[in-house]
């Protein structure tokens, strides 16, 4: 006779292995959900392989791009210039390569300057509210009704042109989306349960901001990020384009296509390729955004 001492050895373990149910993550679930997402995958590889020819551009680009060679200006695509070479003879298949660096610095860092002010004042006003929230949303409406590129262009006359300046201006623009996104997240967060929770057991605002509110809200800042560089290389390739934006002899593709505007008949690769990377890129971040957006929704996840 066996005594039963209240345990159950071996009775609620599964019998094998795949009987076990698997324990899935918040972002295990997105992984799942991007990884059948083919169009949004190919984004993502597309923006991988710029990234990676923008951080080896000095190994990868077959030429100096600032230098000129004025003895083979507007030479056709060839095996020594496999994208030809520009006005100035510099060869334009290196210009482009480290044209990736630079717009995709822009891009990335002004989107980082925009999410660090947007967020913050989107986390004080919707959690604050009261004249506080007013102010903030009230400043935010003002900046919305500038043009994103007039503003930038505004920003720019004020304190200069620079590939820093232009990362500042161009993130000052993308706060008011964040703080927007933030604000409205954080309004249906801060009356949930667990906040009132937080608040019973004594955790101070900051914390419970930093600790409880600002994770719930990571997943719209993410997808907002990615359309935001690529709107963020868009309008600082405009700034070049039009001359106030990075300043020559740097290569950005924005200023490449204003350089190569009068060559458009006798040289046209000067146009295409340099448009044409402009497009991937920014087709590439928009894929990727729409996919992680699908993904982040709950009601796609199971």
């Amino acid at each position: 006779m066996t005594q039963d001492h209240g345990f159950s050895w071996g009775k609620d373990l599964p019998a094998s292995e795949e009987e076990a149910e698997p324990v899935h993550t918040l972002w295990a679930s997105v992984w799942a959900q991007l990884r059948v997402h083919r169009v949004a995958l190919a984004g993502g590889v597309l923006i991988i392989i710029f990234t990676l020819a923008a951080l080896g551009a000095q190994w990868i680009a077959p030429y100096d791009p600032i230098f000129s060679d004025l003895q083979n200006t507007l030479k056709s695509p060839s095996i020594a210039h496999p994208f030809g070479t520009d006005n100035f003879g510099r060869d334009v298949l290196s210009r482009v390569i480290f044209g990736a660096r630079t717009s995709l610095v822009i891009g990335v860092f002004s989107v980082l300057i925009g999410a660090a002010g947007g967020v913050f004042f989107g986390l004080v006003g919707g959690y604050f509210g009261g004249w506080l929230d007013t102010i903030i949303m009230r400043v935010v409406d003002v900046m919305l009704t500038f043009p994103r590129i007039l503003l930038a262009i505004l920003l720019i006359a004020i304190i200069g042109a620079g590939v820093t300046n232009i990362m500042l201006a161009v993130g000052i623009f993308s706060m008011p989306t964040y703080a927007r996104l933030v604000r409205s997240s954080v309004l249906v967060l801060k009356e949930t349960e667990f906040i009132e929770a937080a608040r019973a057991v004594g955790n101070r605002h900051w914390r419970i901001i930093a600790f409880h509110i600002l994770p719930g809200t990571l997943g719209p800042i993410v997808v907002q990020s990615t359309f935001l560089i690529a709107t963020s290389i868009r309008v600082a390739s405009g700034l070049s384009f039009l001359g106030i934006g990075v300043p020559p002899p740097t290569p950005e593709w924005g200023a490449m296509l204003a350089d190569a505007r009068s060559y458009i008949g006798l040289a046209p690769h000067l146009i295409a390729i340099p448009g044409f990377s402009l497009m991937a890129v920014i087709l590439a971040f928009n894929l990727l955004g729409d996919g992680l957006r699908d993904a982040l929704d709950p009601r796609q996840r199971t």
